[in-house]
Parts: structure tokens; C-alpha cells; sequence
């Protein structure tokens, strides 16, 4: 405990049983295998860039505590809109009384709600638009194809965005990723605002399908980054459920069955999640059920934190960068 500082200290005094102590154990085996030299898949679903995750996410990347991010095309451009809105967010801290007329009065105002935070349409969604357009339209004139985050990686690396930034972008975890060139894996990308702009764009004819790579592609990606990465392991922490989730991990099952490719199961897994294993929710299913998919093998270790990811993983993240 002399290594690590206050955070660190507390958690481990006092996170002695039940989902504190799955907290301890999967950072410390976290710790373990970065030790160990196994690089680690973070994978974010829900609406973790709006809950601001970048303060500590970024620093995980910046310290090379993560190697590659599956996330959600919502988690990849709300961090975007955070760092270039954030003073024009609104905050309502009583959400849970809202009626639904209240509702409609926030959409007329051309706030979006997430929870207690709402993102400002004109602000956020709309200034960062037609920067994207911009890079849809040429190319597509050009006859190029660019996977979706790497749209993104052009527009922050180019510091178009730079005199519009509200927050230090030290807390932008996706800023921190493009400097790195951090793969990202963005499955699904088209259920997003971004992804809705980009269709609407398609139709109006300003630019075509073709200028956006598939998910089939991010995969095919994936495949190849998994076989050139697993000599030490590759662990898999995976924050909440859905696509985010069930998308890379189904990546070695694919290479060993699909593709008679002898790849090494997952060498660590961890899950936070308020979703309570139930039948039938992938999402909720405890680790040893993947072992019959050829996911993870009888000796992985496997962690199930059931609690609130907005509160658990910063913790974790803290764990490991020694605060």
C-alpha cells in the first residue's frame, strides 16, 4: 500500500466483502496482468463519456493501462461534445420528478436529456457536424473510406476544435486516444446521432454510404490486432452491457471456429453491471456461461461487480494509477 496513494489506500481498507471486495480483486488482478505484460481491452457502453469518465480514462491511456476501447458510436462523439460544450450543458438534479411536460419543454429548448445531464442540440450536436461533413464529403469525392472514430481522430488531431474547447482536454479521454492512435472499435456506429447525421446526408445526397467502413470491417480489424497482440494475454474490461460488449468479445470464438485459428482465450474478465444475471440477458449472465461460447477459459480470472459503473470504475481506474 506504500506505492499507492489515498484513493488507493481507502478502498483497500475499507472495500473488504461482497461487491467492494470484487472491486479490490479485479483491480489488483487488473494490475496483475498489465504486470505480466498482457495488454487490456476497455469496453464502454451506456453513457459513460456524458458521466465525464474521461478525467480518469484519459489518464489510463496517456499511462498505457489500456491498449485498445470498444465503445459505442454515443460514447465516442458525446465525449466530443463535452469537450466543446460542456459550459452549456444543463444539469437537473431531480430528474426523477420531470413530468413529461417538462420533458417537452427541454426538447423545445433543444436540450437532450441523459439521466440528470442534458447535452445542448445547437451547442454540442450541431457545431460539430458540419466538421464532420466537411471530412464525409471529400471522402467521398475522393473515393476514400474511413472507419468512424478515425473521422473523429482527423477533426481533434487537426486542432479544427481547439479554440472551442470548454474543459481541460487533459479529461477528454477520445483527444487522449488520437494523440496515442489507441485502436478503437466502434460497433454499430450508426445507432448514434452522429451516425442519424450521416444518414441524412447520404439521402440529401452530399455524400455517399461508402465514405463510412462497416462494422464488419472493425471486426475484420480486430481479428488481425487480436492475433498480433495476445502473446502475453489480452484481458477484457468491459463496463456495462450491450453491443460494447458482446461485439469484441466474440472475436476469439470467431478466429478459433470460424476461422480454424488456434487464438488464446481472454486472459482476464471483468464486468460492471447494475443489469442482475437473469435468463435470456446477455448482459447480465455471469462469466462461466461464456466459457461454453469459447470465450474465456475455466482458469480466467472472471469478476462480476454489480453496482454502478459511474461510481465503481473511476475507482478502479484511481487503483491503477496509483491515486
Amino acid at each position: 500500500m506504500t506505492n499507492k496513494g489515498p484513493v488507493s489506500q481507502f478502498i483497500q481498507h475499507h472495500y473488504r466483502h461482497f461487491n467492494a471486495a470484487s472491486l479490490v480483486d479485479a483491480a489488483k488482478v487488473y494490475e496483475d496482468q498489465l504486470n505480466s505484460g498482457a495488454k487490456m481491452m476497455i469496453t464502454l457502453a451506456g453513457a459513460m463519456s456524458t458521466a465525464e469518465l474521461g478525467i480518469s480514462l484519459a489518464e489510463m491511456i496517456r499511462q498505457d493501462k489500456v491498449h485498445i476501447i470498444t465503445c459505442t458510436g454515443a460514447n465516442l462523439e458525446e465525449d466530443v461534445f463535452n469537450l466543446v460544450a460542456h459550459n452549456h450543458y444543463k444539469r437537473i438534479p431531480n430528474y426523477r420528478d420531470l413530468s413529461p411536460q417538462d420533458e417537452q419543454e427541454l426538447l423545445d429548448d433543444h436540450f437532450n436529456r441523459v439521466t440528470d445531464t442534458c447535452i445542448p442540440e445547437e451547442e454540442a450536436m450541431r457545431a460539430i457536424e458540419e466538421h464532420l461533413v466537411k471530412r464525409w464529403v471529400d471522402a467521398s469525392e475522393n473515393g476514400e473510406r474511413f472507419l468512424p472514430h478515425e473521422y473523429f481522430y482527423d477533426i481533434l488531431l487537426s486542432g479544427d476544435l481547439e479554440s472551442a474547447y470548454q474543459i481541460d482536454p487533459k479529461h477528454s479521454w477520445l483527444l487522449a486516444a488520437a494523440e496515442k492512435n489507441l485502436p478503437i472499435i466502434v460497433p454499430g456506429w450508426e445507432d448514434s446521432t452522429c451516425g442519424n447525421f450521416f444518414a441524412s446526408h447520404c439521402i440529401e445526397g452530399r455524400t455517399t454510404p461508402n465514405a463510412m467502413k462497416s462494422g464488419i470491417e472493425y471486426m475484420m480489424f480486430l481479428a488481425d490486432w487480436y492475433q498480433k497482440n495476445s502473446e502475453n494475454g489480452i484481458g477484457f474490461f468491459q463496463i456495462g452491457g450491450g453491443i460494447a460488449g458482446d461485439f469484441p468479445i466474440c472475436v476469439v470464438p470467431m478466429l478459433d471456429q470460424d476461422l480454424g485459428i488456434d487464438a488464446p482465450l481472454w486472459s482476464y474478465f471483468c464486468q460492471i453491471s447494475d443489469s442482475t444475471t437473469s435468463y435470456g440477458s446477455y448482459s447480465g449472465a455471469v462469466p462461466n456461461e461464456k466459457i461454453t461460447w469459447g470465450k474465456l477459459g475455466i482458469d480466467t480470472p472472471k469478476f462480476i461487480i454489480e453496482s454502478d459503473a459511474t461510481i465503481v470504475a473511476p475507482l478502479i481506474f484511481a487503483y491503477l494509477l496509483g491515486w
